[in-house]
């Protein structure tokens, strides 16, 4: 199909606003059938009202890709506009009292598989005992400043280590600027260096020349081979060989298991791996910087009762596991 060659005049007076809702979740889903079933409708029924769309925007917006659909240069531009502008009037039209017993809200969550490990099982528990219609879909986290996830309406909620964002809005908050973001701390982390059982440098103390002399894995969420840990380093003139990046806790440590690579993972991360008996522990052999967890969102979603009421749950669950 080209939809360019039926052109329809828009005319927003005549214009069914429910095509978006249908145009949101297809590209959320990049599936007809998931999308029909997210909106409770039939498979021809979204195809339908894709192809009027389509026509009265003069573009394909998602063509067909294998067995998913994938979303044209107009399709992306659209979404994060149609997302921030169903959501604003979600946020609008809806009634001010949230009700987790009966609500049916969807959040897009986004944060660290070591993260994900900690709260996501819990959280799944105040679901089932307290909001069975809410659901929830997690992210990975890609990146240390997720703002504009946030800001395009594509994250509701990060958590994270985000430092240099952090510290950028505070620089403009003192200046006066006005920040569209807020945040608060979830939790401290202590990071460990991780070894195989039976690795040459897992019996006696781990000195500073073993470390640096080892070949070193690093969890990189952007793919850089530069952490905190060769920032710390930097700082009393060391450095230590990267030889492999991946973006996620759970793949280090299985790596790690199989291998005489080191790695830094969280420390409450092991416990919940499955296969910690696998691994050995040593506390660094240097100052590493405190590492805190934030949970970050954009400030549209502050007055929300029902982000509100996620946030205030993510913090109880963090509070449990963490205590001060």
């Amino acid at each position: 199909m080209n939809a360019s060659n039926a052109v329809v005049p828009f005319n927003l007076r005549t214009f069914d606003l429910n095509l978006l809702k249908v145009f949101d979740e297809v590209m959320a889903e990049r599936s007809l059938t998931k999308a029909a079933v997210r909106l409770s409708l039939t498979q021809p029924a979204v195809s339908n009202a894709l192809r009027r769309l389509r026509q009265t925007l003069g573009d394909d917006l998602l063509v067909r890709k294998g067995r998913g659909l994938e979303p044209t240069a107009r399709g992306l531009e659209l979404w994060p506009a149609v997302r921030e502008a169903l959501r604003g009037l979600q946020a609008c039209l809806a009634p001010s009292v949230f009700d987790p017993a009966t609500a049916d809200n969807a959040f897009v969550l986004a944060m660290a598989d070591a993260t994900a490990a900690e709260l996501m099982p819990g959280l799944v528990a105040v679901l089932t005992d307290e909001a069975p219609g809410v659901s929830l879909r997690v992210l990975p986290l890609t990146t240390r400043d997720p703002r504009k996830l946030l800001d395009e309406g594509l994250v509701d909620l990060a958590i994270g280590h985000f430092p240099a964002a952090l510290a950028d809005l505070s620089a403009r908050a003192q200046v006066g600027e006005t920040v569209a973001f807020l945040h608060h701390r979830l939790f401290q982390g202590e990071y460990v260096c991780v070894m195989r059982q039976g690795h040459p440098y897992a019996s006696g103390p781990l000195s500073l020349n073993r470390y640096c002399s080892a070949r070193h894995m690093l969890v990189s969420f952007s793919g850089r081979a530069f952490g905190f840990v060769d920032e710390a380093l930097a700082l009393i003139g060391r450095t230590r060989r990267v030889v492999l990046t991946v973006n996620q806790f759970f793949t280090a440590g299985k790596v790690v298991a199989n291998s005489d690579l080191l790695t830094v993972l969280p420390r409450h991360f092991i416990n919940v791996t499955g296969f910690a008996d696998q691994l050995v522990q040593r506390e660094l052999p240097f100052d590493v910087p405190v590492v805190h967890v934030d949970a970050l969102w954009h400030q549209r979603q502050d007055n929300s009762n029902a982000h509100a009421w996620l946030r205030a749950k993510v913090q109880a669950l963090a509070n449990k596991a963490f205590p001060a």
